[in-house]
């Protein structure tokens, strides 16, 4: 299991726990609220401390399943299009709001990782309450082009890995690159709305 965006984000972002865990709680009540017709499942949800089990309750795996397995076909027969095309990755809008992009090194690691990010992806939305707008591809495009930040961190092992931290107007952007032999590539990109 994969982690939503805004629980993501706080752990990458804010790299502060006492958040992490603030926004666990905060999509859980989300959660016990949106399900306000089935009192018993929102009092079982609002019991539990973990993100997992919460994610584990059958009417939540309804919910999410609801808007991921769409998703999830969709992405199947379009990748099979994309991937002569090098399709690394995926801007995320969910009611109309850019939420969220990321990026990979190959297509085979966006098609690894596909099925725990559209899950996230998905209980991501089954918390957020917004009006359904379209996201056209110049707003993705103009989102993912915007990677110059007020401030830049960055975390070395040297011959491993790079961890660089952008903090631009309205974004943060985390990106991985691999330093060993050979390589000095980024195998993966995330950028998040703030």
């Amino acid at each position: 299991m994969m982690a939503q965006p805004s629980v993501r984000a706080r752990a990458m972002g804010d790299k502060d726990q006492n958040e992490v865990w603030a926004e666990v709680r905060k999509q859980r009540e989300e959660v016990a609220a949106n399900l306000a017709a089935a009192p018993a499942v929102a009092d079982q949800i609002s019991h539990t401390t973990s993100y997992a089990k919460v994610n584990e309750n059958e009417a939540i795996k309804r919910q999410v399943d609801a808007v991921a397995k769409p998703i999830e076909q969709n992405y199947q027969s379009l990748i099979r299009q994309l991937r002569d095309r090098n399709a690394v990755g995926v801007v995320v809008a969910v009611n109309g709001r850019i939420i969220w992009a990321d990026i990979f090194a190959s297509t085979d690691l966006l098609e690894k990782y596909w099925p725990k990010l559209v899950r996230s992806y998905a209980s991501e939305a089954v918390v957020t309450r917004a009006k359904d707008v379209e996201v056209g591809t110049s707003r993705a495009q103009a989102f993912l082009e915007n990677m110059e930040g007020r401030r830049e961190t960055i975390e070395n092992e040297p011959g491993v890995f790079r961890h660089t931290e952008v903090n631009g107007d309205g974004f943060k952007a985390f990106s991985l690159t691999s330093l060993l032999p050979k390589t000095g590539f980024d195998v993966h990109v995330a950028k998040m709305a703030e």
